[in-house]
């Protein structure tokens, strides 16, 4: 099996090159990387416009959309057996892909979600509101959905490519991540969760998502579960 990796970025230029480097020495050995960048202004464009061919497939936006956005794009170009989300800072570790798409290989899941709170993978340490945010969250999702989640927020989740092709994501921001999961319940999908490692940042390290994010994940749950 193939696996498309789409990496959305956004002003990640200290990370960008770094990230691409680990996907490349990850354990799957047949892939194709998709970076999308939203309009970097920190040198990111700059950075990926003189790499080459060889360095992954590069899809620029000309204007600043969104992380649903630049998802929504490298999923149109996706040709994998299977699609995972990676983003492009440093706190998912690529060499636990393996891990992530098992599931799906073996038949078993057409839809995997990699949790931080299961599982005995490293998890860094850092902001207590943050953990009671993403807990209100995922607790929501869980009861429109009627899953059993412990991390609808996660960044790694994998999709077998027909199933994320036919679904049309319309959130441009962090809204994503409750209208997928409200939207691969709706179709039956079997889902299932690994743990996974976690290597958060600080705001100061680069964090971009913020409580206003979280008002508009709340709307997103409403709105996909009950009015898509």
């Amino acid at each position: 099996m193939r696996l498309s990796i789409v990496i959305p970025c956004y002003n990640e230029r200290k990370t960008i090159e770094a990230i691409v480097a680990a996907v490349k020495a990850s354990p799957y050995p047949d892939k194709e990387i998709i970076v999308v960048d939203d309009c970097s202004s920190d040198g990111t464009r700059e950075f990926l416009q003189g790499k080459g061919d060889d360095f992954a497939k590069i899809i620029y936006h000309e204007r600043n959309q969104g992380k649903g956005a630049a998802l929504r794009t490298g999923f149109a170009h996706a040709s994998g057996d299977i699609v995972i989300v990676q983003d492009a800072d440093l706190e998912y570790d690529p060499q636990e892909f393996p891990r992530i798409v098992e599931p799906i290989v073996n038949g078993v899941a057409d839809v995997v979600f990699g949790s931080r709170f299961m599982g005995d993978r490293p998890h860094r340490v850092l902001y207590f509101w943050h953990r009671v945010g993403n807990g209100v969250l995922t607790l929501a999702s869980n009861m429109f959905t009627n899953l059993n989640l412990t991390d609808m927020e996660t960044c790694y989740k994998a999709f077998r490519r027909e199933i994320i092709q036919s679904i049309r994501i319309e959130e441009n921001r962090f809204g994503f991540e409750p209208e997928v999961t409200a939207k691969v319940a709706k179709l039956g999908c079997r889902i299932y969760e690994v743990g996974i490692s976690y290597y958060g940042r600080t705001y100061e390290e680069g964090k971009k998502i913020g409580w206003k994010d979280g008002v508009r994940a709340l709307w997103c749950i409403v709105k996909y579960n009950l009015f898509r």
